[in-house]
C-alpha cells in the first residue's frame, strides 16, 4: 500500500471531519494530490485537487467553501477538511497521486490511488 487514507466516520449534517492521506514506500511530494469520492452505484467523481507545492488547488463547484485541501510534504501527507457537511457528501473518499505536478481534476492522471475510507452524513 502507498497511499493510506482515514479519517472518515459518521457525522450529522452541518459537521466536519478530516481525512489524512499518509504516503509510504514512495515519496509524492512532486506530484499533485487529489480527492475523490464514490456514492453506492455512482462513478467516482472529482472533489479537490493540489498541485506539488499547494500552490493551486482545485475544487468541485458543489463543495467550494465547504472544503479544503491541504498537503505537508515533510510528512508526505495530505489532507481534506470538510466542513458543512451534507448528506449527500455521503461517500467512499480515496486520495490519490497524479502524475502531473500541476494540480488537475482529470481521474486518468492519476496513477496512484488509496483504499477508500468511508464518510457517512445523516440529515
Amino acid at each position: 500500500v502507498q497511499l493510506q487514507a482515514s479519517g472518515g466516520g459518521s457525522v450529522q449534517a452541518g459537521g466536519s471531519l478530516r481525512l489524512s492521506c499518509a504516503a509510504s514506500r514512495r515519496t509524492f511530494t512532486n506530484n499533485g494530490m487529489g480527492w475523490f469520492r464514490q456514492a453506492p452505484g455512482q462513478e467516482r467523481e472529482f472533489v479537490a485537487g493540489i498541485s506539488w507545492n499547494g500552490g493551486s488547488t482545485l475544487y468541485r463547484d458543489s463543495v467550494k467553501g465547504r472544503f479544503t485541501i491541504s498537503r505537508d510534504n515533510a510528512k508526505n501527507a495530505a489532507y481534506l477538511q470538510m466542513n458543512s457537511l451534507k448528506s449527500e457528501d455521503t461517500a467512499v473518499y480515496y486520495c490519490a497521486a497524479a502524475r502531473t505536478a500541476a494540480a488537475t481534476t482529470q481521474k486518468a492522471l492519476y496513477n496512484y490511488w488509496g483504499q477508500g475510507t468511508l464518510v457517512t452524513v445523516s440529515s
